[in-house]
């Protein structure tokens, strides 16, 4: 049977173990309350700091911040990955795969994945996103291939291009669809920011040394090759990434790293009924207060789940959050710190929006749902052709985001097709009663956390 709230053993749960997951369960700790932190991995980190067993640290960023933080979290329960959240009396019940626990409060630090957008040969092997190719070099000391294209729009590009070029492959070019130079319009934004300033020209040198071309206002508008990538067509886009016409070309390449920044994994905080509203940039994200409380009592977020914002962000937001769920007043300092933070989040979503022109580079057969097989002239058709008028529509005539992954990669691409995207329709992709894949015998009673 599932504990009782009413006897738990955990006064704060924390999911997620990245960045702002480790920051919550150090500070809520530091408050005197009793945290256990889970998180699906096999270590902490989250995707900001995936490393090996046995990683010194070399090459990650602010790895001494890592260090910190775990060993101000004893309890620490790698290899649980919550796929149901529910409310039982004063508290909640945490179910994953393999345990229950009993908590009266929980900070949700779950994280972002990859937001992708469909276009010709998307699904040919070769062809990664941007996190997946990070993931694999940093989880796995594995580059993605040998000959890499990296392409997209946001800052995640130059980490990813960096990172691979570092490792030995030869990155042949990036290719950014917006135009970094629009940081400029934030001259207060950046003034406040000095530390991101640095970083970009780190990145900007390692791409010189590298020799790697960075080209603006450039996308991948195509992938081909006999059963794997053999080479892409970039062609230069107008602002709203309409194709200028005369401009593609073809680089030979085996591999190609693609992102169009990230979508908030929302999946706890609406089976909860969170709150939750349209981002900043186009994404649904859950809605917390200053306090980084959810709309639901006893419920906090912290992280990407707010937003995307980075790394820096994340730690701040968890310490907040981590700090008020423990009953503490944080320090002001803190408070103005997630505020500059948050003003450099927006214009970096301001400088890298995501326009609407990608979808003229669909040809009609061009698969949407790569787990149903649903192609662009088929999503349209339901549209034109039978009615529908909303992602929900559109999934029940024609099965988009009816499959394995259940509209993760897909859902985004459905809702810009059917229209203007509203947070009515994202959180109606978004919302699923299990969070993440189980089996049947997960189902079946098991003893909880505090029982093992």
């Amino acid at each position: 049977m599932p504990a009782s709230p009413a006897d738990a053993t955990y006064d704060i749960a924390v999911l997620g173990a990245g960045p702002a997951g480790l920051a919550a369960a150090a500070a809520a700790g530091r408050g005197g309350a009793h945290v256990v932190l889970l998180d699906g991995g096999p270590r902490v980190g989250g995707q900001f700091w995936r490393h090996r067993q046995g990683d010194s640290g070399r090459g990650h960023r602010h790895w001494s911040t890592v260090e910190r933080l775990r060993a101000a979290v004893p309890d620490f329960r790698p290899g649980q990955a919550v796929w149901h959240v529910e409310r039982t009396g004063n508290g909640f019940t945490v179910h994953t795969a393999t345990n229950t626990l009993a908590c009266r409060k929980m900070i949700i630090a779950t994280g972002a994945y990859d937001r992708q957008l469909p276009f010709p040969g998307w699904t040919l092997p070769g062809v990664f996103t941007a996190g997946g190719a990070q993931a694999l070099l940093k989880g796995h000391g594995v580059t993605a291939g040998r000959r890499v294209v990296v392409a997209g729009t946001g800052p995640f590009l130059l980490p990813v291009a960096t990172g691979l070029a570092h490792a030995g492959a030869q990155v042949v070019g990036v290719f950014e669809a917006g135009a970094p130079t629009a940081f400029a319009r934030h001259p207060r934004v950046l003034a406040a920011n000095p530390g991101k300033l640095a970083e970009g020209a780190w990145y900007a040198a390692a791409l010189a040394r590298h020799r790697i071309p960075f080209r603006t206002r450039h996308a991948v508008i195509a992938a081909d090759g006999e059963g794997e990538v053999e080479a892409v067509t970039v062609a230069r886009v107008d602002s709203q990434w309409r194709i200028v016409p005369g401009s593609a070309r073809r680089i030979a390449c085996d591999t190609l790293a693609v992102g169009y920044g990230f979508t908030p994994q929302l999946e706890i905080p609406l089976q909860l009924g969170c709150a939750a509203e349209l981002g900043l940039d186009g994404s649904l994200i859950a809605c917390a207060d200053e306090r980084q409380r959810s709309s639901v009592p006893g419920v906090y977020l912290a992280g990407e789940v707010c937003g995307v914002g980075g790394a820096e962000l994340s730690l701040v937001e968890g310490e907040l959050a981590g700090l008020h769920a423990a009953g503490v007043t944080p320090d002001r300092r803190l408070v103005r710190r997630r505020a500059t933070l948050r003003a450099f989040a927006a214009a970096l979503h301001a400088t890298y929006p995501v326009q609407s022109g990608w979808q003229e580079w669909l040809a009609e057969d061009t698969q949407v749902c790569r787990c149903e097989e649903v192609s662009a002239g088929a999503i349209r058709r339901t549209i034109t052709e039978l009615g529908a008028s909303d992602p929900r529509s559109v999934k029940l005539l024609a099965r988009p985001g009816m499959g394995l992954c259940q509209g993760r990669v897909c859902g985004h691409a459905v809702a810009c097709l059917t229209g203007e995207p509203t947070a009515a329709a994202l959180q109606g992709i978004a919302t699923r009663p299990i969070a993440q894949p189980v089996t049947l015998g997960s189902l079946a009673p098991h003893p909880t956390l505090e029982e093992k």
